[in-house]
């Protein structure tokens, strides 16, 4: 009877860490990839359109690769701020104005609600893997190509 009930519990336990991983992974796959390029550098981002999806983010992620991010539309050049309440990576965010150039660029610790805003109304903020936008030396006036109208 013990065995059997330790047995129940490790397949309940396995049942649903597989279905939360199927719902993190399903909730990845919701947001659009599309390829953004700075000079050299290329990068797949997923596109952040609605509320709920600007909302939702990178909430939950636990890795993402070196050229991947997330790019976040908004439907008109607003005053943006990002937090990382329940995102599990550090990041680094370029607030970008309606030509695509960055205004700004912002680095945030993992799971913190400190406000990190735009230094003037923006179109699009870009998320990526702390420090990543250091490491290709890209600074304020720099243009990304190809983000999403």
């Amino acid at each position: 009877m013990n065995r059997f009930f330790h047995f129940c519990t490790i397949a309940a336990l396995t049942t649903l860490a597989l279905a939360t991983s199927i719902s993190h992974a399903q909730s990845a796959r919701q947001f659009r990839v599309i390829p953004l390029n700075i000079g050299i550098h290329l990068i797949q981002a997923e596109v952040a359109a609605t509320q709920a999806q600007r909302e939702q983010g990178l909430m939950f992620r636990e890795n993402m690769a070196p050229n991947e991010g997330m790019v976040f539309l908004f439907n008109e050049p607003t005053s943006v701020c990002m937090w990382m309440k329940n995102t599990l990576l550090p990041l680094s965010v370029a607030f970008l104005d309606e030509e695509g150039k960055i205004v700004n660029i912002e680095d945030m610790a993992p799971q913190t609600t400190t406000s990190h805003c735009a230094k003037k109304n923006v179109k699009y903020a870009l998320e990526m893997n702390l420090g990543w936008f250091r490491q290709k030396n890209l600074k304020p006036g720099t243009r990304i190509e190809g983000l999403p109208r």
